[in-house]
């Protein structure tokens, strides 16, 4: 029985990938960068700080990491101030769950977006953790953001089931531990390895009822 469930944002209860890319490819190519074909792939779950220095080093956009990083984040900002992307039914299918479960939030997103999302979304309060890699020391597919926000519910990893779109996530969460759930984007299909890492693969997230979470958890 799972003790409690993890959330990633970004592809799981905010369709929020296309809007990372569309706001990073517009900013590559108007700073002197070249999107790479697998850039989009190695984007997914990296922490704020490893994407803007790969778009500054690795890509040749024409300013420092840290001015990518603020320049980036406030467009996003301001189109979540115009409208957050959420998936449709996901706020319900997360308020469910909460009845039955601690919940944790593990997110890529920095914490502004973190904090916006779940306000525009109406689910500050369903969280008891909420932590971005911001603040750890490695983005996913690492697992530290599912570690931390396991000991600040108060649980072993190894009983939290982890809600996941992405291949790294999916990595990150089992390097973890954690029983995981993944829920692929249909723009950005899972990794092989990932497949078999996820112990059970959902079409949508209105698929995941607290009775899935019972079965795997």
């Amino acid at each position: 029985m799972a003790d409690a469930v993890i959330f990633d944002l970004d592809g799981v209860i905010v369709d929020s990938e296309p809007v990372w890319e569309e706001v990073r490819r517009a900013y590559v190519a108007a700073h002197g960068g070249a999107w790479q074909p697998d850039t989009q792939r190695r984007l997914m779950g990296m922490s704020t700080g490893e994407w803007a220095a790969y778009l500054s080093g690795e890509l040749g956009v024409d300013r420092t990491a840290e001015q990518v990083a603020a320049e980036v984040v406030e467009e996003m900002t301001r189109r979540y101030a115009a409208r957050v992307p959420l998936i449709d039914g996901a706020d319900d299918v997360v308020r469910r769950v909460a009845g039955r479960w601690p919940l944790g939030l593990a997110s890529s997103s920095p914490t502004r977006l973190i904090a916006a999302a779940l306000h525009a979304t109406g689910l500050t309060d369903a969280f008891g953790a909420t932590l971005s890699t911001e603040e750890t020391a490695h983005g996913k597919p690492a697992p530290d953001v599912y570690l931390a926000v396991a000991e600040r519910l108060g649980v072993d990893p190894a009983r939290c089931v982890a809600v996941e779109d992405s291949s790294n996530g999916v990595r990150s969460a089992a390097a973890a531990g954690m029983t995981v759930v993944a829920v692929p984007h249909g723009s950005y299909p899972l990794d092989p390895d990932a497949v078999k890492a996820a112990a059970a693969v959902l079409d949508s997230i209105g698929d995941l009822t607290p009775e899935t979470v019972e079965q795997l958890g």
